[in-house]
């Protein structure tokens, strides 16, 4: 198997010993859990849930194109939530970035996520 990790340049550095992105075989793009984190500082951003979402998937599609796709590559996104009473407001948020394109999608409930932040989305892209 082909193995080509992804660092997409103006991208928050990874928190822990991880790639953000990995390219298998030049087909499929696994993508690591990624948070609110502001690329330039690597600290979470402050403001609303609603700019924590944004900034959340910014970095997650930041990784996509760096490996030379767009949103319509995605296929599969995986949502953890801190609360879960906030899946509307997320939902208003994700449908900006993912309209045309709805990947296969699940969202869980967790009690905690790294730096303290309020949700990480990770996701699967086919090229």
């Amino acid at each position: 198997m082909e193995k080509q990790i992804v660092i997409p340049p103006g991208a928050p550095s990874p928190i822990g010993p991880y790639s953000p992105g990995i390219l298998a075989s030049g087909r499929f793009l696994f993508i690591s859990g990624q948070i609110p984190l502001d690329p330039t500082t690597g600290k979470p951003v402050e403001g609303s849930f609603e700019e924590k979402v944004r900034q959340t998937l910014r970095n997650l599609l930041s990784v996509v194109e760096g490996a030379g796709g767009s949103a319509e590559n995605v296929v599969k996104v995986t949502v953890y939530l801190r609360d879960i009473g906030k899946y509307d407001e997320f939902n208003r948020v994700y449908s900006e970035f993912f309209s045309e394109s709805k990947p296969a999608r699940a969202v869980v409930e967790v009690s905690n996520l790294p730096k303290g932040v309020d949700l990480e989305v990770e996701a699967i892209a086919v090229f």
